[in-house]
């Protein structure tokens, strides 16, 4: 059987050899037919501490590495950089 591949933003990257993968999908509502975003997060593995916060990537399912994670980053897909602050002139 193929291992599942996800593609998620990179929300934690605290803990050693591990990121929290946050993965967000669509799914239709059963009655109403709204388009509804529901995500979940993951823990996976990253064994050389590579991976930042902010980045997306693919992970892939794998046998079971601690408690808490079965998944391992595969790739970086693109990084998310993050926004500046931008002062507003007040007299305008």
């Amino acid at each position: 059987m193929p291992k599942r591949v996800l593609t998620g933003l990179i929300v934690s990257d605290k803990g050693d050899k591990t990121v929290v993968v946050n993965v967000e999908r669509k799914v239709k509502h059963a009655l109403y037919g709204k388009i509804i975003r529901r995500s979940k997060k993951y823990h996976a593995h990253d064994e050389g501490n590579e991976y930042k916060q902010g980045e997306t990537v693919r992970i892939e399912e794998t046998a079971p590495i601690s408690k808490l994670k079965t998944w391992k980053v595969i790739d970086r897909v693109n990084t998310h950089a993050t926004p500046e602050r931008v002062d507003v002139d007040a007299s305008a």
